[in-house]
Order: C-alpha cells, then structure tokens, then sequence
C-alpha cells in the first residue's frame, strides 16, 4: 500500500447522495479473480453510453477533471452491498482521497484498508467546498495527514479528524498483511518453538 502523508490534487465533484457501491463498480465486473484492474470500470455506468463511447454529460469525463484524486461527494458515499471492490476501483483509477459529509460503515473501514483516506466534513463545508470548485477551473486541494489540515490556493484551511491507528497505517502504508509482517521475526520464532514449521 502507497503511504500518503500530504496529497495535493485536482477535486472531482460528484454532486450526488447515496452514490452506492453498485454504481461506483457495477455487478458485472465484480467476476476478475485479479485484484487489479478495476480502476477502468469505476462509475461505469454513468462514465460511458450503452455503444461504450464516454458520456460526454458525466462530469468525470470533462477535461478538467482528468488526472482528478480528490473526490467530493455528498452523504452516504459507499451506500449498499459490502464489496471491497468499491475502493479498489477508487484508488486505481487515482483517487487517494475522499470528502464527503458521511460514508457507510463498511465501505469506510474498507478505504483505509486499501491506502484511501475518507475525511468527514459538516454539510455546510462540503457545500463550500462544491461552490469552490465551482468558482476555480481545476479546483485543487492539499490534504496534509500529519497536520490534519485541508488548504488550497485561496485562502481555505480546514481541520478534519481521524483515528490515531488508521492515521498511522496511512502514513506508512501499512495494509493488514503489512502490519502483521512487521511481526515476522516473532511469528517464525513462535511457529519454530511450536513446530510448526
């Protein structure tokens, strides 16, 4: 897993509630065996027309959010059905972070899981923040981990929380097989006393 520490990129703003794991990585691609792959079938039914051209009316397609790795959504991003799959496909396609008033459970456990930072923020300042990317034309933001802090070129500077581990784990790039590999030495000298191996 990439450590992230401070990350400056271009906001996509996904003007929509309730965005649920369906729509963010459709059924049908949910059949690869690799874990690899899915960043080119995110937001697939809205990024492309029935013939697989792009739609030109879905704004992750417009020009000037391409290269985006900052998405701004509304309440309940990640809505529905548990797969793991959503921020696969997230972060493969160059999502590293996401802003939004509130996430499901599970898909925000599994951001942190798979090297994206899901930062929650009042309606009212995710509302700003869509009225600046309005206002600015490649509207860019830097999220600083260590700091905590959300900045950009016009004078914003915010705060946002987050757990003390999850923090750690992000800034390190520490995934669960990581963490736990960072153990070995014991584990094999465990597994050696107990004839295990």
């Amino acid at each position: 897993m990439r450590p992230l520490v401070r990350h400056t990129g271009v906001v996509f703003p996904l003007d929509r509630a309730n965005v649920d794991t369906d729509q963010i990585i459709p059924k049908q691609f949910l059949k690869r065996i690799e874990r690899t792959g899915f960043g080119e079938f995110l937001f697939y039914d809205w990024r492309y027309l029935p013939d697989g051209r792009e739609n030109p009316q879905f704004e992750l397609n417009h020009r000037q959010y391409r290269g985006a790795s900052i998405l701004l959504a509304r309440r309940n991003f990640g809505c529905g059905s548990s797969r793991e799959h959503a921020p696969w496909a997230l972060e493969q396609y160059g999502f590293r972070v996401l802003i939004a008033p509130s996430f499901a459970d599970i898909f925000f456990n599994n951001c942190f899981k798979n090297g994206l930072l899901p930062i929650k923020l009042e309606e009212s300042t995710v509302q700003e923040l869509f009225a600046r990317c309005s206002a600015h034309s490649g509207y860019q933001l830097t999220v600083d981990l260590q700091q905590c802090t959300i900045s950009d070129d016009f004078g914003l500077g915010l705060t946002f929380q987050v757990d003390e581990f999850r923090r750690y784990c992000l800034l390190n790039g520490l995934d669960d097989v990581a963490l736990t590999l960072q153990h070995e030495q014991r584990i094999a000298a465990y597994e050696r006393q107990h004839g295990i191996i």
